[in-house]
């Protein structure tokens, strides 16, 4: 029996997450055996209380460690840590930030069950999106994470999504990264990848699913009804130029730690 535990991320100031966690936390404990949330300590409280509640181990990151897409690669390994450190029993670990993952399992909870139990096909396995999925996003983020996928794709022949955020991972491939990855951006995306793929005794597969789908609309009922629609919602965000500067200075650092090699 495949069993596997899930390191998720998760920040929430504002508690826009806590109904839908409530109604999707039973979900996760039917398909992971360990359920592992690195929070930041902006997250509001009740979202520590909700998931414990639920049987989730949970810790929060420190004041003092830096926060933004610059550090995001501090708070991915010490996820990927505390995961490791209640993985007794699991084969495998996903990596996915809490978001995402409760939007799989409310929307998509079959193929997240069969993507979890296809992880043992390899020791990383990159979850991307299907094209529908990808198409789901705003341009700002299509335009932009595909330039990352094609500077991946020419510095490795291989053409993957690589801006998702989800990862299987061996429990041996985790402890390398944990150990080794000296990346505190979130060029993590493309330097995880490439430095198991630079070790060369590690497995590498690639599977597109539907599940990570554009999830942020989710968090905003709301402003999605008082604007008209998702649509509108999506045109104001693509129309929104500090938007494009954002995105665009993600991707740069992502084909810097692409040209980096995965240090």
């Amino acid at each position: 029996m495949v069993t596997v535990t899930l390191a998720a991320t998760h920040h929430d100031a504002d508690g826009r997450m806590l109904a839908q966690m409530a109604r999707v936390l039973p979900l996760l404990n039917s398909v992971y055996c360990r359920v592992t949330v690195f929070q930041t300590p902006a997250t509001v409280a009740e979202s520590q209380a909700l998931l414990r509640a639920h049987g989730a181990t949970v810790a929060v990151g420190s004041p003092a460690t830096p926060t933004g897409h610059l550090h995001l690669g501090i708070w991915r390994r010490q996820a990927l840590a505390l995961g490791l450190h209640h993985a007794a029993g699991a084969s495998h670990i996903h990596f996915c930030d809490l978001d995402r993952v409760l939007h799989w399992a409310e929307f998509h909870m079959a193929e997240l069950a069969a993507t979890l139990a296809a992880l043992p096909t390899a020791d990383l396995t990159v979850l991307g999106r299907t094209p529908r999925a990808f198409a789901s996003h705003p341009r700002v983020q299509r335009d932009t994470e595909s330039l990352v996928n094609h500077v991946f794709q020419l510095s490795t022949g291989l053409p993957w999504d690589m801006m998702a955020a989800s990862r299987g991972l061996s429990l041996a491939a985790a402890q390398h990264i944990v150990r080794e990855s000296r990346d505190d951006t979130l060029g993590t995306d493309c330097s995880w990848p490439l430095l198991l793929w630079g070790q060369g005794s590690f497995t590498l597969s690639y599977r597109e699913v539907e599940g990570l789908e554009f999830e942020t609309l989710d968090r905003y009922d709301d402003e999605v009804a008082a604007l008209g629609g998702a649509e509108a919602w999506l045109n104001r965000m693509d129309a929104d130029p500090q938007q494009w500067a954002y995105r665009l200075h993600m991707a740069q650092v992502e084909v810097a730690a692409i040209v980096g090699g995965g240090i």
